[in-house]
C-alpha cells in the first residue's frame, strides 16, 4: 500500500494553488513546475488519441480488408501500386530501379555474352529497347553486387523499397493458395489452380481459344488485380523471348549454387506456374511483397 503521507488525497490534488507533494497537476499547456512538465510529455489532448486510434484502426482495416490499396515509391522514385490478400501487401507493378536502396548503381547488361557469364547482378531491357520493360537476373534482386557478396550474404544489398522484399517461394504458394480459396479460379471454384486468368493483365496476351486461360478473352482477365502483362525473358545465353507468352517472376528462394525458383503465367494454360532449376542467369521480371 502506498504511504498516506506522502501521497496526497483528490481533495489536495485538486485545490487551487496546492501543489499536493509536487505531485499536482497545474499547467499541460504551460507548465511551470517540474511535475507540470513531465505530466505533459506524457498527455495526449482528444484529438490526439482521436488520431491515433483513427490511425490504428485503418492499418487494421487495410490487413483485414482483401485488396486494400495504396502506392509506394522506390530508391529511383519510381511509383508502384499495392493490394492485399489476405495476410499479405503485393506489389502490382513490376520493379523499374536501376540501384539498389543504398544507391548502388545495378548495371545494364545488353552484350549476350556478358550477360550469359554473369554471377552478380544486371538488368536489361527486353531486346534491349528502352520502351520496353525491365528484366533483372537473380543476382541483382539478392543484392549481389560483387564477387565477395556473391560468397558471403552479409555484403549484400537490399533491392526492394524500403519496408518491402523479393517474395519467397513460400509466399507466391500462400498468394496462390489465397486466391484459390477466394474464388479466383476461373471457374469460381475453391480447389485446384485456375487463377491464372484473374492474375494476367487485360491486354498484351497471345489470343486463345482455351478457355479459363490468360489468352482466352482478355477483357475478363485481371480479377484480382494483380495485373500481370507478358513481358517475356531474356535466357541465361542472353537472347530474348516469349513476349506475349509468359509473365515470369524470381522468388528470392536459391535451390542450387546455379538456379532458383519462380512463377509464370502462360497465356494457353489456366493455373500459376511454379518453376524449379531455373538457372539466375535468365532475366525476369520482380515483384514486392510488404515486410511485416
Amino acid at each position: 500500500a502506498k504511504n498516506s503521507a506522502t501521497t496526497p488525497n483528490l481533495e489536495a490534488v485538486l485545490a487551487e494553488n496546492n501543489s499536493a507533494n509536487n505531485q499536482q497537476i497545474k499547467d499541460l499547456q504551460d507548465p511551470t513546475e517540474a511535475q507540470d512538465a513531465v505530466t505533459k510529455n506524457y498527455t495526449y489532448s482528444k484529438a490526439e488519441v482521436d488520431a491515433l486510434l483513427a490511425n490504428l484502426q485503418s492499418q487494421i482495416d487495410d490487413l483485414e480488408s482483401d485488396n486494400s490499396s495504396g502506392s509506394i515509391t522506390d530508391q529511383d522514385g519510381n511509383t508502384y501500386n499495392y493490394l492485399t490478400y489476405g495476410d499479405q501487401v503485393w506489389t502490382v507493378d513490376n520493379a523499374e530501379m536501376v540501384t539498389y536502396r543504398d544507391g548502388t548503381a545495378i548495371p545494364e547488361v545488353t552484350d549476350d555474352t556478358e550477360w550469359e557469364s554473369l554471377t552478380t547482378g544486371a538488368w536489361c531491357y527486353y531486346d534491349n529497347d528502352p520502351t520496353k520493360p525491365r528484366l533483372y537476373n537473380w543476382y541483382a534482386v539478392m543484392g549481389i553486387h560483387d564477387a565477395a557478396s556473391l560468397s558471403d550474404a552479409s555484403l549484400r544489398k537490399e533491392f526492394a523499397p524500403e519496408g518491402w522484399h523479393v517474395p519467397s517461394d513460400a509466399e507466391w504458394t500462400t498468394l496462390e493458395n489465397h486466391l484459390i480459396a477466394n474464388g479466383y479460379n476461373y471457374d469460381e471454384t475453391t480447389s485446384g489452380n485456375k487463377i491464372a486468368k484473374s492474375m494476367a493483365s487485360t491486354t498484351a496476351w497471345i489470343s486463345t481459344a482455351n478457355l479459363g486461360t490468360p489468352g482466352n478473352d482478355q477483357s475478363l482477365n485481371n480479377s484480382s488485380g494483380f495485373n500481370a502483362f507478358p513481358e517475356g525473358t531474356r535466357y541465361f545465353y542472353g537472347s530474348f523471348n516469349y513476349e506475349g507468352n509468359d509473365a515470369l517472376f524470381w522468388s528470392s528462394t536459391e535451390l542450387s549454387t546455379n538456379s532458383a525458383s519462380s512463377r509464370n503465367l502462360n497465356y494457353f494454360y489456366p493455373y500459376l506456374n511454379s518453376n524449379y532449376l531455373i538457372n539466375k542467369q535468365f532475366g525476369f521480371s520482380v515483384r514486392f511483397v510488404r515486410a511485416f
